[in-house]
């Protein structure tokens, strides 16, 4: 099993514009913009648990979904550095929307999919 600490700075150093759902507004200053749900998917990967989901409450009242991880009871939400300070994140819930699991649900999206399979990549080269 991987050291957390170890994991955590491997893909926080794998993220980019192209691992990012929001390239646009992705930037070195923010580089955990878009990138929860794989994030999520990598850390399940290594460290199991459950993906959440859950919907961010910006400061002026927009909700962006946010996904992290459920780990032994603890939540681990390594991505919540891109929303602004004072945003509230709801302890959140699986999201299924008729799959087995959060995981199945947010690898069904072949966008989705493919920016994990890049992150996946990344961050095992890091931690080679």
């Amino acid at each position: 099993m991987v050291d957390e600490v170890r994991l955590e700075k491997a893909i926080m150093k794998s993220w980019c514009s192209e691992t990012s759902l929001d390239s646009e507004n992705w930037s070195e200053k923010n580089p955990a913009c878009g990138q929860c749900a794989i994030t999520a998917l990598v850390l399940n990967d290594y460290l199991g648990g459950k993906i959440i989901q859950s919907d961010a409450i910006l400061l002026d009242g927009r909700t962006e979904s946010h996904y992290f991880n459920s780990i032994g009871g603890e939540q681990i939400d390594i991505t919540r550095r891109q929303f602004p300070e004072g945003t509230l994140i709801p302890t959140g819930m699986p999201k299924k929307k008729g799959f087995d699991s959060t995981r199945e649900y947010v690898l069904s999206s072949k966008k989705t999919r493919d920016r994990y399979e890049i992150l996946k990549a990344m961050v095992e080269v890091s931690l080679s």
